[in-house]
């Protein structure tokens, strides 16, 4: 059974992933910044990264609890 606890790292290539803290198969999510977004970001694009990691999951938890829905369509404006 997969581990329940998640963690955030940087891959090698400068990537934030997400993945499970047990396992070294592909990460559940991948953000990349680029070269322009991290020097704007001032070298906090690991702290962007997580924030947007966290409103995630919190989503996800929303949408399990029945409290949100699933759009339809790929429109993700």
């Amino acid at each position: 059974m997969p581990s329940p606890f998640l963690e955030i790292i940087e891959l090698d290539d400068g990537r934030i992933a997400l993945r499970r803290s047990d396992d070294d198969a592909e990460p559940l999510v991948v953000i990349e910044f680029s070269h322009e977004a991290q020097d704007f970001l001032q070298g906090q694009h690991v702290e962007v990264a997580k924030v947007m990691i966290s409103s995630g999951m919190q989503m996800v938890g929303q949408i399990m609890d029945g409290e949100q829905s699933v759009p339809e369509g790929r429109v993700l404006h």
